[in-house]
């Protein structure tokens, strides 16, 4: 659904980084797709986002009414304008042919600082976050809403759940990726994604329970190693809920920004 974005520059890493990159994807474990029900029912409570016939994103249930996702999902890549909530259906744990409940979107909320013109930095993605207020609660008992956490230390295990290119069909789970940094509100790891995987759930495990800790805006690559961008949650998350609640029913999208750059190779997801 997404094209490529190209700029110059973003972070600058040290050695030191590098090397704990390298170690940190030679440990990383694979992509594992949820074909089955039993391999998929911790899952269910991620789907996929179609979005009027023309894509799709990964979001996440953090209530029952309630998706995470990233907030350029909800806009048109070539007119830059925003998509009309209602054509977006959440299908969730969505796997061959069927979802465990099919959902349309009755509100969206944009974080306000959010601002989609084109180009990709850091300012954006650490405000690439958005919420999705469902027509109906999903009440099905097999489906959970996940909690969040607050966002993990450099070095940190994470995994990653989405729908994507050529496995749009099922969920795949990489259960142990790495955060190789944090810098300016935007989590880096070397979680595997691609195109469709916007808006996916980055988890910690704590307890053995996953939580979510970050969504995924983009993917990159820093000194030539492919990485994953996500934003963090915590106060962006709050704020978001604060205007939800502030919007109280207005069917409106909130959108205002200032665009900062900083620079990097980015591929949008």
């Amino acid at each position: 659904m997404w094209g490529s974005f190209l700029m110059r520059r973003w972070m600058a890493l040290s050695v030191m980084a590098l090397v704990v990159t390298s170690a940190a994807f030679a440990q990383d474990a694979r992509l594992k797709r949820l074909d089955t029900g039993d391999e998929g029912h911790a899952w269910q409570a991620v789907g996929r986002l179609d979005i009027g016939g023309s894509g799709f994103c990964t979001g996440a249930l953090i209530a029952p009414n309630l998706v995470l996702t990233a907030a350029h999902c909800l806009f048109d890549k070539e007119t830059r304008e925003k998509i009309d909530h209602t054509s977006i259906e959440f299908l969730a744990g969505w796997r061959n042919g069927r979802a465990s409940a099919y959902r349309n979107v009755s509100r969206a909320i944009v974080h306000p600082d959010y601002l989609f013109d084109g180009t990709v930095s850091s300012e954006r993605v650490r405000n690439d976050l958005a919420l999705l207020e469902l027509d109906r609660p999903i009440r099905n008992t097999t489906v959970t809403p996940f909690g969040t956490a607050a966002r993990p230390r450099k070095g940190d295990h994470v995994g990653v759940v989405s729908y994507a290119k050529n496995r749009s069909e099922a969920p795949s789970l990489q259960e142990v990726c790495t955060v190789i940094a944090r810098q300016e509100g935007v989590l880096v790891t070397t979680c595997s994604v691609d195109f469709g995987s916007s808006g996916a759930p980055i988890f910690t495990f704590k307890d053995g329970e996953p939580h979510i800790v970050s969504v995924v805006s983009a993917k990159a690559k820093v000194e030539g190693k492919k990485v994953s961008l996500g934003t963090a949650l915590g106060a962006p998350l709050a704020r978001l809920r604060a205007e939800m609640v502030a919007d109280k029913g207005s069917n409106r999208i909130l959108v205002d920004g200032v665009r900062h750059d900083t620079g990097a190779k980015f591929i949008k997801p």
